[in-house]
């Protein structure tokens, strides 16, 4: 110790009272590289650990800012008559806030009788397409699904209780989620323009106009398919509802909501829609759930070949198989929501690698 505190007090200098730095830690020794590697995993496994944890919130948060991006375009067509944001902003989200309002004060009772009615009457509903059709009287045999129907729908039983139980939890819960994705959409919107200046600084100088050219592109993608889906899933909720209506089909405005919110769901969610409403009238008659059928497959045909092409446009173009396999993976990873944002997710990664990937491979 003494001499070392002799060579310290050596190395002090009129510039360097400390002394002179000591030669920087070798990066390529074993134990440099083992320590960055360890503290690359450790910090690799809490970034996963942090974002499977935060996982319901990410995905509010990722829808929220889909429905801004799809929004936008009416805010931008404000502001371009001489609306100040602000105003854009409030007038865009109090005409969404009024129409959904009406649509609620509209829809609530009768879908609450009938939704009472469906309960009160399945079991009935089952015995009598069971007496129509041999095969349902199989089936019913075999598994026993009006004794299961009844038990489950037995306002005594305790299977009730606990489904309404979870159903109540499953509504407070989306009614949360829902508040969540509103307030988020609100910030969204208002500070959008920030917001989208400051992810374009975050690429360099020299290739910024490049982004913005690319980045406005997919945003416009993105706000087409979101505005253009739900206004097809409208026409086709109409188009039911007055099906519905015309041929006496139980249930038609709970039957119109879930062909809307399943029409929202790519490739597979008009299908399933008309799988259930055909089931539905065959309560009414078999020539009636034909008909249902053709009305579902021209409604499909008119949704693909008009609908999709006059009101989403070319903004969303992806090829079929992409198309699949993208609802797919979604689906897979992220549920509905998943499936929901495959199409423009796809679509913006094709439009990546058409524009920066494919170019660097064909002059290598």
């Amino acid at each position: 110790m003494a001499e070392a505190e002799r060579e310290a007090a050596a190395l002090a200098t009129p510039v360097r009272p400390l002394g002179e730095p000591g030669p920087r830690f070798d990066r390529r020794s074993p134990f440099f590289i083992g320590l960055s590697a360890a503290a690359g995993v450790a910090v690799t496994y809490a970034v996963i650990e942090v974002l499977l944890a935060a996982r319901g919130m990410l995905i509010l948060i990722v829808v929220a800012l889909f429905l801004a991006v799809g929004i936008e375009p009416m805010i931008v067509w404000l502001e371009r008559r001489h609306f100040r944001r602000w105003i854009a902003v409030t007038v865009v989200l109090l005409g969404i806030a009024v129409m959904l309002a009406l649509f609620l004060v509209a829809a609530i009772t009768p879908l609450v009788e009938q939704g009472r009615q469906f309960a009160s009457h399945a079991p009935e509903l089952l015995t009598h397409i069971r007496d129509r059709y041999p095969i349902v009287n199989d089936l019913d045999e075999k598994y026993h699904l009006e004794q299961h129907l009844t038990t489950q729908l037995d306002g005594s039983g305790s299977a009730l209780a606990t489904g309404l139980l979870g159903a109540g939890r499953a509504v407070f819960s989306a009614v949360a989620d829902a508040g969540i994705v509103a307030v988020l959409t609100t910030y969204f919107l208002i500070d959008y323009p920030r917001i989208r200046t400051n992810l374009y600084r975050l690429v360099p100088h020299s290739r910024r106009p490049r982004a913005i050219a690319i980045g406005d592109q997919i945003l416009a993608g993105v706000g087409g398919y979101v505005l253009g889906n739900v206004l097809i899933s409208v026409i086709t909720a109409v188009c039911t509802f007055a099906w519905l209506l015309i041929f006496d089909v139980p249930y038609p405005l709970i039957l119109a909501l879930l062909v809307a919110l399943l029409d929202l769901i790519p490739i597979v969610g008009s299908t399933i829609a008309g799988v259930i409403v055909a089931l539905v009238s065959l309560t009414v008659s078999v020539p009636t759930a034909l008909a249902t059928v053709a009305f579902f497959i021209a409604l499909r045909l008119l949704e693909d070949y008009l609908l999709v092409p006059k009101i989403i446009g070319k903004t969303v173009a992806v090829p079929a198989l992409v198309t699949v396999v993208a609802v797919l993976l979604g689906g897979a990873l992220l549920g509905i929501v998943g499936a929901l944002l495959a199409i423009p997710v796809a679509a913006a990664l094709l439009l990546l690698a058409r524009e920066t990937l494919f170019p660097r491979l064909d002059a290598s």
